[in-house]
């Protein structure tokens, strides 16, 4: 089997698919995607195709190899989130050669279903108890939300009290037996974060998300790691298993890396590896498409230190087309806030390419916002 053809296909809202054709017929999906610069990985998505084009699309660790190290510079998010939908498409590949699950190619399944959480509140947090309470009808058990908009290096004591009763919103919308995620977005300092996290200690997060930027780390993570007994999760803005050591030698309980960007499912089962040698859980990042939540899930199956999947269905970004270029969105109809094990062969899902060519040819330029400070000083999105 051959490799024949390699194409791309901008999607609204955000996304950018792949699609890696051979010469038996079989072809196989990816999402390689930076949200915001989804032209940019196209470009790098081309560049790289002619490392595969004629080849055998089953030698995915060796492809994975080649296409992270067969250049001088390497890594970083383009690079990374165009490897990422490569090997999407070659696990998709593999799997329907062998008929089979890529997670039984993983090891084979170590749980029945998979726990999956809501997003609440949008961008700049608000209506926070409607929408917990619409997502719990919808039988969620879980929910993460912003902790605040943007945030002064040393917010207020009005700002501090404001995140922390809009926790509180969701605390109480939810009850003791579900549970509640904090996004920081990386927009708190690391001495602000200190004091949140502290503050935020009685509503029980699950987890506190991203409390500083990613390049933050060493001391200044651990500092914010040590102070309250909140869980804290890092990694949607990490790349490869040599970039979440650190931040796992920090302390972080959760770690997040998204399979879009961090070099696809090969390489989210080599970071959940890692983590488990810390004692840390994996959660992956997915805010984005159908094919990045199918890989992501085939992961989550075959992870045994894995602890709850992020998905985009409702997300304020996403304008209801989560599910508009899939032939059969039932793989991912949720219940009980869980998702079941997908047994189709692949990825499991089987993505709707007419409705994918037509979205193509109007494309999208989504980009992300740009914030400032009411002095006029840029604020982190």
């Amino acid at each position: 089997m051959k490799i024949t053809a390699i194409e791309t296909f901008l999607v609204a809202p955000r996304w950018l698919f792949v699609k890696v054709s051979t010469d038996e017929g079989i072809s196989g999906w990816g999402e390689p995607v930076v949200e915001g610069r989804a032209e940019t990985v196209r470009a790098a998505v081309h560049e790289l195709s002619e490392l595969l084009i004629g080849q055998d699309p089953l030698r995915i660790e060796d492809h994975w190899q080649v296409l992270r190290r067969g250049g001088f510079y390497r890594g970083g998010p383009v690079l990374s989130s165009a490897l990422a939908g490569f090997d999407h498409a070659l696990w998709d590949i593999t799997g329907k050669v062998r008929n089979a699950p890529v997670h039984e190619l993983l090891g084979g399944p170590v749980r029945d279903r998979v726990r999956v959480y809501s997003w609440v509140g949008g961008d700049r947090p608000a209506g926070i108890r409607e929408a917990v309470a619409a997502q719990v009808e919808a039988g969620f058990t879980a929910v993460k939300m912003n902790v605040a908009g943007p945030l002064t290096a040393i917010a207020s004591p009005a700002e501090a009290d404001a995140a922390v009763a809009r926790a509180w919103e969701a605390r109480e919308a939810l009850g003791p037996h579900r549970d509640l995620a904090i996004d920081f977005h990386g927009r708190v300092s690391p001495a602000m974060a200190r004091r949140l996290v502290r503050l935020l200690e009685d509503v029980q997060p699950m987890f506190v998300e991203e409390p500083v930027l990613p390049e933050i780390q060493g001391d200044a993570l651990r500092a914010v790691v040590e102070a309250s007994t909140v869980p804290i999760a890092l990694g949607e803005r990490l790349y490869s298993r040599w970039e979440f050591k650190p931040v796992l030698d920090a302390g972080v309980a959760v770690v997040q890396p998204d399979p879009s960007h961090a070099g696809g499912i090969s390489e989210l089962r080599r970071i959940g590896a890692l983590a488990e040698v810390y004692g840390a859980s994996l959660a992956p990042h997915c805010p984005l498409g159908p094919i990045s939540l199918a890989a992501s899930l085939q992961v989550a199956f075959a992870t045994p230190n894995f602890l709850i999947q992020e998905q985009s269905v409702g997300m304020h970004y996403h304008e209801g087309r989560e599910h508009v270029y899939l032939t059969d969105p039932s793989v991912f109809a949720f219940q009980d806030g869980y998702a079941a094990r997908p047994l189709g062969p692949g990825l499991g899902i089987e993505v709707d390419e007419e409705a994918v060519r037509r979205a193509d040819e109007a494309g999208h330029a989504w980009r992300s916002p740009i914030w400032r400070h009411d002095d006029g000083s840029f604020a982190e999105w």
